[in-house]
């Protein structure tokens, strides 16, 4: 987890692109902050926003109910690295796809409103990279200019594949927000029993397979 002191620069550089028009920070805004939840890019991007509402959205992308929640937490935290126990071998931790797309704030509209991601950051000026994250899933968006995959190479090559608890709630709910399939709900013969999988094509024609229990 990043420092506290990192933490206050996020929230003051939210603060900084609210107040500069950027309008890709809206989507951040919008599902980190209670708020402004339901609210357009233009009304939130209209409303007045301070550094407690900056704050705000940091300590709810970090699952924290407040800003003085985020800091309590972090005060309890050990401070003497050679109490927290370490393992005697390594471990891998977390994977981050790494997904390119043209339009970056097209995409963050798009994991952000259809298929319940949260904005982590975004980075550069103007924004070129950003993360989003839903539970412990963290997908890495990349701006280019062009594809950079060469997709007549095959026609269903995956860019992720992610584990969910429940595949088939999942799928309900991304059909009900008219998310677009490339393959909806199905069990493979690979597939172990009460499990599938569906698979999700995002604007820039990433796909990404979502598996889990469908009972």
């Amino acid at each position: 987890m990043p420092s506290l002191e990192n933490l206050k620069k996020q929230a003051k550089q939210v603060l900084r692109w609210h107040r500069q028009g950027r309008h890709p920070v809206a989507a951040q805004i919008r599902a980190a902050h209670p708020g402004y939840a339901g609210l357009s890019d233009h009304e939130i991007m209209a409303r007045p926003f301070r550094l407690a509402d900056a704050q705000a959205v940091v300590a709810h992308q970090r699952g924290f109910r407040s800003w003085r929640a985020l800091t309590e937490g972090f005060q309890t935290m050990p401070t003497d690295a050679s109490r927290i126990p370490y393992p005697s071998r390594p471990v891998l931790l977390t994977i981050e796809p790494q997904l390119f797309v043209t339009d970056l704030p097209r995409a963050l509209t798009f994991y952000v409103e259809k298929l319940g991601f949260s904005v982590g950051f975004v980075y550069g000026e103007p924004p070129f990279y950003a993360q989003v994250v839903r539970d412990g899933a963290m997908l890495n968006l990349r701006h280019v200019d062009k594809p950079a995959i060469d997709r007549t190479a095959g026609a269903d090559l995956l860019s992720a594949a992610v584990g969910a608890s429940h595949a088939k709630q999942l799928f309900l709910e991304f059909q009900a927000k008219g998310v677009p399939f490339r393959q909806t709900l199905t069990r493979e013969p690979w597939h172990g029993q009460g499990q599938g999988a569906f698979i999700v094509e995002d604007p820039d024609g990433n796909l990404l397979l979502f598996g889990g229990r469908t009972d």
